[in-house]
């Protein structure tokens, strides 16, 4: 089969002026610039694969220091790290977040402090690290979520509510199921920011070439307005397939590092959630995925998303981190292993077998990613090719090879 290699063009603002938009968000905030000399300032940091993380870490330290206040990092990343301490602060660590580089230190516990409780009965927990600062910025990047739509998705609030919470407040939060997240995300955050030190929040927004294209200091009078149009800007320019209707979908590498889902939902249109139902597009009928990336530390949450895969990426699995994932979660059927084969040919090749006996090689549309995060380069089959020349997508060409393998592991791969 002959495929194409394509660049998609997407939206490209992107911020340039990164140090000193991060210094002016942060000078315009007063709570932030009232504290005392002196005064602990908790920085959330998540397991989300950000791209500037680490200099927006450092230079939010740096200008905390500089009015002689005193930062330290807290991982806010819920059951993440396998709910450990210590594997909290490894999955920083794997971000390239880390004591040395950001220049504060990193205090991680899986210990929370119970808040109160909502006018529902929503508990609220707070790390406690977090609880006994003077004061906390909650830096995260605001997209869409894998599981629910709504005013707020993912970002600050679900940081606050999930994130800070650790485990205990990630268990409550997602215990109703999904059709509740963005409802209990929103009371419980609220509260939080009523009883807590937050003093403020810093939104990232990427484009769809994953880079920074915002970033946004949020007041806590106004955090849920100013979140929603933060939202509303990043589903603008996120990436996506070219084609809402796909045969099969070869993803390469899935991973914590891509997504929270390790397989993006808003890119393959699969949700997996007992009770929701399905999304009417993207429709692709197979999904196959061959590898988990060495940056999701075995976690393997968003396997139940694809139809096919292979031993490799099976035998890579950290069952007590993935199963840890999806139970606090309560999504159960996105860690469920779909078919699996000794090598990537095999599998590919039975994912077109699939599709049907009278289905011809040359008509399918087939497209290869690298993983759901990064997909301005792609492989495409001709049938796909000629459906976006009828849409008059804006693509280009780079060059053209054959669906090919090498002792029985696919030749060509754009993660390389």
């Amino acid at each position: 089969m002959i495929l194409y290699e394509i660049k998609q063009k997407f939206s490209g603002e992107q911020l340039i002026n990164l140090k000193s938009t991060i210094r002016e968000e942060l000078q315009n905030n007063e709570k932030l610039n009232s504290l005392k000399k002196d005064a602990e300032v908790a920085i959330t940091a998540g397991s989300r694969g950000i791209e500037n993380i680490v200099t927006i870490l450092r230079e939010t330290v740096n200008y905390l220091k500089e009015k002689g206040l005193r930062p330290f990092i807290v991982p806010a990343m819920g059951s993440h790290g396998g709910a450990t301490r210590e594997g909290q602060i490894e999955v920083l660590h794997h971000l390239g977040i880390t004591e040395d580089s950001v220049g504060a230190p990193i205090r991680s516990s899986m210990e929370v402090i119970k808040l109160g409780t909502t006018s529902e009965d929503l508990p609220v927990y707070l790390d406690k690290f977090a609880y006994e600062s003077e004061a906390i910025i909650v830096v995260n990047r605001i997209k869409a979520h894998t599981a629910f739509r709504g005013k707020v998705e993912s970002g600050l609030s679900k940081m606050v509510t999930i994130g800070l919470g650790k485990q205990k407040g990630a268990s409550f939060a997602h215990d109703q199921g999904a059709n509740r997240m963005e409802h209990n995300i929103l009371e419980i955050s609220k509260y939080a920011l009523k009883h807590s030190t937050i003093c403020m929040g810093l939104a990232i927004v990427e484009n769809g070439y994953e880079q920074t294209s915002v970033i946004k200091g949020i007041n806590i009078e106004d955090w849920h307005e100013q979140e929603s149009i933060l939202l509303k800007k990043s589903k603008e320019l996120m990436s996506s397939l070219p084609l809402k209707d796909v045969d099969l979908l070869i993803i390469e590498e899935m991973g914590k590092n891509f997504s929270g889902t390790g397989i993006d939902p808003n890119i393959i249109g699969r949700w997996r959630i007992k009770g929701v139902p399905e999304p009417k597009e993207p429709n692709i009928k197979r999904v196959i995925v061959l590898d988990l990336a060495e940056k999701s530390f075995g976690n393997a949450n968003g396997i139940g998303l694809a139809d096919f895969t292979t031993d490799r990426l099976i035998n890579k699995i950290d069952k007590k981190s993935t199963y840890m994932n999806a139970i606090t979660s309560t999504y159960l059927q996105r860690v469920m292993f779909p078919l699996t084969f000794p090598s990537e040919q095999e599998a590919i090749e039975t994912a077109l077998l699939s599709l049907g006996p009278e289905v011809e090689k040359e008509e399918i549309s087939l497209i290869q990613i690298p993983n759901t995060l990064h997909l301005s380069h792609l492989y495409i089959s001709h049938a796909v090719l000629d459906k976006l020349d009828e849409k008059k997508a804006d693509y280009e060409i780079i060059r053209k090879i054959e669906l090919d393998f090498v002792r029985e592991q696919l030749k060509n791969k754009l993660s390389r």
